[in-house]
């Protein structure tokens, strides 16, 4: 059957090198990717899969499915981009791994007791749309999440940051800033917020990092800002140990509002993100069906500090998120225009193409051995129970 999946991926080598170039050259921010979404479903429908568009009321997201029953293999598409840069960290080729490895399995699954599901994941620049999903209970009855990600080195699936984004806003009097010299104003409160923070952050603890950044300080010097905004990204390996960082902030822009009188808020700006949980059985299973793909060069573990709205999804369902090198030794930094660029190099295609082999072996090795599927859950559900 592996036979059949290598041979029916390289009857789409076409069709799946024409998707990562035409997602290239046509990147699309946040929440906002309908060229692409319209393309990969369009691809999906005619390989056979059945689509839910404009899944869960999200515009360019989806849901496509091939097969029955049980267990239910999926694997995740990220298509946005940034702004006036592209695919800088390469969604148009994380997606081509994921469709390839969608159609891969989807040729033998009705051979086999199964479901190959794939999801359209919009908006991951901007915390992504996987949170949302968990919470709606699209996960539940899904028994494992795939994906690949291109990278500067090959490595196997590690962990990432736990991340909270706040959104801290106050409020101060209307007014003429030369006739209120001596009015506390929300500015006033805004870098008190930040002095104080940065004063503390040698308390916290050392896992923890806050970025942040002042997006409205009002509009004139010849006014009084009446409301200022800023935005900050509490980063931790650990969810709690964000949530007491958070806890922290809270109090701390509490006590300013009180002091200078100012009212404040603070709210959520982006779905927070959970530290990714790698499944030990998974990864092992991957890194050898990778090597029996053709990459034999497999460093350790990555971890990450950004965020992965994977991480939501590896609370709820075993996943791996590893890492596939693209630019064959090249002095190319991750997330730079060269990087974008190194995406639809015959390399980079090549080992995406290997990568997604290595997927489909991987999920014909749980569906195949119900023994596996077994040892992946319980790792899971053991990991679980020592977390919580």
């Amino acid at each position: 059957m592996k036979q059949e999946i290598i041979s029916h991926i390289a009857s789409c080598e076409e069709d799946l090198y024409s998707l990562c170039k035409f997602l290239y050259e046509n990147p699309e921010e946040s929440y906002c990717e309908e060229k692409a979404c319209s393309y990969i479903t369009t691809l999906l429908k005619n390989n056979g899969f059945e689509v839910k568009e404009n899944y869960l009321d999200i515009k360019t997201s989806f849901y496509a499915q091939k097969g029955s029953g049980y267990p239910k293999i999926c694997f995740v598409c990220e298509y946005d981009a940034i702004k006036d840069q592209g695919h800088v960290t390469g969604h148009n080729l994380l997606t081509t791994i994921s469709v390839s490895s969608a159609l891969g399995l989807s040729k033998i699954i009705d051979k086999l007791q199964g479901t190959v599901v794939i999801l359209g994941c919009p908006g991951e620049y901007l915390g992504g749309t996987k949170s949302t999903m968990v919470r709606q209970g699209v996960f539940d009855d899904i028994d494992v999440v795939l994906t690949a990600h291109p990278n500067i080195i090959t490595a196997e699936s590690g962990t990432s940051s736990a991340i909270i984004p706040l959104n801290v806003k106050f409020y101060g009097d209307s007014g003429l800033s030369f006739l209120n010299s001596s009015a506390y104003t929300s500015l006033d409160a805004t870098l008190l917020t930040f002095n104080i923070l940065n004063s503390l952050l040698k308390g916290f603890s050392k896992d923890v990092d806050i970025n942040s950044v002042l997006s409205n300080g009002g509009y004139t010097p010849l006014l009084l800002p009446t409301e200022t905004d800023s935005k900050f990204y509490i980063r931790s390996n650990d969810m709690d140990i964000a949530k007491v960082a958070e806890s922290k902030l809270r109090e701390i822009c509490l006590y300013v509002s009180k002091l200078m009188r100012v009212k404040h808020a603070i709210s959520l700006y982006e779905p927070p993100n959970e530290e990714l949980l790698t499944n030990i059985t998974l990864n092992r299973l991957f890194s050898h069906n990778l090597k029996e793909a053709g990459i034999i060069d497999i460093a350790e573990p990555k971890d990450t500090s950004a965020g992965l709205s994977l991480g939501c999804v590896s609370h709820k369902v075993p996943s791996i998120h590893p890492y596939i090198d693209i630019v064959n030794g090249e002095n190319i930094e991750y997330g730079s225009l060269e990087f974008a660029k190194a995406t639809i190099s015959d390399y980079a295609f090549q080992n995406a193409l290997k990568a997604s082999h290595a997927l489909c072996f991987t999920a014909l090795d749980l569906i195949e051995n119900v023994n596996l599927l077994s040892e992946v859950k319980t790792e899971f559900y053991e990991f679980k129970k020592n977390l919580y």
